[in-house]
């Protein structure tokens, strides 16, 4: 179907750019609205997790915090793979917070990737080369 690898600054005010063109493309693959809602949920919960700490006294210039994010649709899903260089991080190591808990007992963080980890088909992680490569896929 598709395959679309944009490089953008590594700021939440980017992100409704880049969730627009990925919107474009599930349009296109007549993706119904409430996976595509899920979808714009994961993308904002990795995008902004980057955005927010991949760079934090990293000492970088700020036109080098840059992430690159690709899409690839094909065969009845989407793949979107999230790429920076900024210090090595797996969000996947984070224990899940015990949802059994009310708000007021839960620890503070780890929500949205917990959410991502159980709306994504599969997620993934992996250093190498010095950057953070993050993936996740979902059947259209």
């Amino acid at each position: 179907m598709g395959k679309k690898l944009i490089t953008l600054e590594a700021k939440t005010e980017k992100l409704a750019e880049i969730t627009g063109i990925m919107d474009e493309m599930l349009e296109e693959a007549d993706c119904d609205m409430k996976t595509q809602l899920t979808l714009d949920m994961a993308l904002e919960e990795m995008f902004v997790n980057v955005a927010h700490y991949a760079y934090l006294e990293s000492g970088l210039p700020e036109e080098k915090q840059t992430m690159d994010v690709e899409f690839e649709v094909e065969n009845g899903k989407i793949t979107i793979t999230i790429t920076d260089s900024g210090k090595p991080f797996d969000p996947l190591k984070k224990p899940d917070p015990d949802i059994t808990l009310s708000a007021e007992e839960r620890q503070i963080g780890g929500l949205g990737i917990y959410m991502v980890k159980q709306s994504m088909d599969n997620v993934s992680y992996e250093y190498k080369d010095g950057k953070n490569i993050f993936m996740m896929d979902k059947a259209l």
